[in-house]
């Protein structure tokens, strides 16, 4: 067994927020175990990496993990346990004034994992709700942020999947914290429950959250979040910045380029009335694209997955759940994003350089460039020009949003 044991200070948190423990893997190991002691108030993440790279995530949701050649720990990657250096990376998230006592312990040998729960039965998929789209478009809701046992998320990917056909859903994105884990499931839950799963990643720091869409491999949090805008451009991806008003998750990083969306629809905007997402999204640029997610993590914790509901619109001929993920990363990239309250809930589409408004009625348009109408009835309404717009009732509750018409 290794041993690190030792007084993390505040002053070590001040020189970096993370705490890299070396240890070294002979060959022919069969597995590495990792346990962190600590007592609380302070608050330690926890992941590692090996010789070749990246190996998973834990953040403050386990202080035990396993990697072995066939089996991991939810949040790592299983696989050739390579001789040679390995690390221990601390996150030392919160730090009381008087420290925190904490000992990692390395154990090699052969890894217990945990057995997965069986998957879940299917659902019975709900009808597509009929939307007016643009020519050789259709538009399918979505959800974009939610999380699985690969990092502080309840369920499994198939449970995530399962929950998310039944409540309505034909694409959900699974973007768990700092880890690609999940990534090598997504294809066959997708396949098997009939819906579109998104790869992605929540980049995490205690100083902002963005998520990256799209198989790009892992992105490393640790870096500034102007690499990670780079790093996700360049694999092909589409990053997005995640509740940028939301409590201690708050957006904090400079960005001197702006990334190409982001999630000004979060659950935890309880009361619509309150105005700062759209100050925040004025500011920012209405140019940049409008997401919403629910950031799931599990009942009595969060907004059910499509709560709210992201619609994105497709090529109307994809509709198998891998085609259709492709399908909804290219909506994604060409900005045609429009977000309601739920699936069933009033929504404000972009239409063939128009807007269409869909079960509302005596409501209030505001457009990128600060003007306000009146939209009594449904049907087809007159764009503000490029940008995202606002619909509202006369209290100021935000019923939908939408991206450039």
């Amino acid at each position: 067994m290794i041993v690190h044991s030792g007084l993390i200070t505040r002053e070590l948190r001040s020189a970096s927020r993370w705490l890299e423990l070396p240890f070294e893997v002979p060959p022919g190991c069969a597995g590495v175990t990792v346990e962190l002691t600590y007592a609380e108030p302070a608050i330690l993440d926890i992941g590692c990496a090996g010789p070749a790279g990246w190996r998973g995530w834990s953040g403050s949701a386990r202080r035990r993990f396993a990697i072995g050649p066939e089996a991991a720990t939810p949040g790592y990657l299983p696989g050739e346990v390579e001789p040679g250096e390995w690390r221990v990376v601390l996150g030392l998230h919160r730090i009381p004034p008087e420290g925190a006592h904490a000992q990692v312990e390395v154990t090699l040998g052969p890894a217990f994992v945990e057995v997965e729960r069986p998957a879940p039965l299917a659902p019975a998929p709900r009808p597509p709700r009929p939307l007016p789209a643009s020519a050789g478009l259709r538009w399918i809701p979505a959800d974009l942020h939610a999380h699985t046992l690969h990092s502080d998320g309840q369920l499994t990917v198939p449970e995530l999947a399962a929950l998310a056909v039944s409540n309505g859903l034909s694409a959900l994105a699974v973007t768990d914290h700092n880890t690609v884990a999940h990534h090598a499931e997504l294809a066959e839950a997708g396949n098997r429950y009939g819906i579109a799963l998104i790869p992605g990643q929540e980049v995490t720091t205690d100083s902002g959250h963005a998520n990256a869409f799209g198989d790009i491999g892992w992105i490393d949090f640790r870096r500034p979040p102007a690499e990670w805008l780079t790093a996700v451009r360049e694999r092909g991806g589409l990053l997005s910045i995640n509740h940028p008003l939301s409590g201690d998750c708050s957006w904090r990083d400079p960005m001197p380029e702006r990334p190409p969306l982001a999630e000004i629809w979060h659950s935890s905007w309880w009361s619509r009335t309150w105005g700062g997402p759209l100050a925040w999204w004025r500011s920012w640029g209405m140019q940049v694209t409008p997401v919403g997610g629910s950031d799931w993590h599990g009942r009595g914790a969060d907004a059910e997955p499509g709560n709210p509901t992201t619609w994105l619109a497709v090529d109307e001929n994809a509709y198998g759940p891998t085609e259709l993920a492709t399908a909804a990363l290219d909506a994604l990239r060409s900005g045609r994003t429009a977000i309601s309250a739920n699936v069933d809930a009033p929504v404000l589409l972009p239409v063939d350089g128009e807007l269409v408004m869909v079960g509302a009625s005596d409501a209030l348009l505001y457009g990128p460039d600060g003007s306000r109408s009146e939209a009594r009835t449904e049907g087809r309404l007159p764009a503000a020009g490029p940008g995202g717009h606002v619909l509202t009732d006369h209290e100021g509750g935000v019923i939908s949003l939408c991206g450039n018409p």
